[in-house]
């Protein structure tokens, strides 16, 4: 069985369909990608992974159990991580803060609201789990910088660091070059596949950036007006004539 395997998702707003019986699967440590024009359906697709919407039919299963009606706190226990399109930071808050907060989460202790006290140190153990993933991110010459001084590129960086303290398997990535130059975007790509190959976290991403998704991705799931049009190897739907027209908007 995949690690994810989504089956017939359906979600309908006010007799609209959004997605129609949309299915997908992913491997433990792959990397997928989920493009389609706008309005196709990929962050409501993404909502119902994570629990924030409940599809009208379909099922999840992550990790051979079944989480079609599980909150959204039980997907993320079971280890599913995301981003979101919109950047969230706080502001006045240090890099290495935003790790600490997010691994305090993760154990589910009381020292949490501690921190909002500023009445807790962090534990050696705490420490070093977050500067593990200042290395791995390459965050560490920045960790003690307060957030509203990082780049958007390296705020992103931060995104993705605090959702992988919660150890996922899973990462879902929405847009994460929204508003990246190509620099900012090719480094990207380079710590997801560094993250992939020590953590073997598999990524999902929802993607504008066809030569992002190019480079990263080895499979493509296209949907087009809540429908699923294409998938398979990314070569392959990418150079597809229906896909050209639906996502690229090329005639054929």
């Amino acid at each position: 069985m995949s690690l994810l395997d989504a089956v017939n998702i359906t979600k309908r707003f006010a007799g609209i369909t959004a997605l129609d019986a949309v299915s997908m699967q992913v491997e433990s440590g792959e990397s997928v990608g989920l493009i389609g024009p706008n309005g196709a359906g990929k962050t409501t697709f993404f909502n119902c992974l994570l629990g924030m919407l409940r599809p009208d039919a379909g099922s999840v299963t992550f990790d051979e159990r079944d989480l079609t009606r599980a909150p959204v706190y039980r997907r993320a226990r079971a280890g599913i991580g995301r981003t979101f399109q919109r950047i969230e930071l706080f502001a006045g808050m240090s890099v290495r803060d935003h790790l600490l907060v997010a691994e305090r989460c993760r154990l589910g202790t009381g020292r949490f609201w501690k921190d909002i006290l500023n009445l807790a140190a962090p534990s050696g153990d705490e420490k070093a789990r977050v500067l593990a993933t200042l290395e791995l991110l390459r965050l560490d010459d920045v960790a003690d910088a307060p957030i509203e001084s990082l780049s958007l590129g390296r705020g992103r960086l931060v995104e993705v660091g605090r959702a992988l303290m919660t150890e996922p398997k899973l990462l879902l990535l929405d847009e994460p070059s929204s508003g990246l130059d190509a620099s900012e975007t090719a480094a990207l790509a380079d710590t997801l596949r560094a993250v992939q190959s020590e953590r073997g976290t598999a990524v999902l991403l929802v993607e504008h950036d066809v030569e992002f998704v190019r480079t990263f991705a080895r499979r493509l799931y296209v949907l087009d007006f809540g429908t699923l049009i294409a998938t398979g190897a990314t070569a392959a739907v990418l150079g597809s004539a229906e896909v050209r027209k639906a996502y690229l908007g090329e005639t054929v």
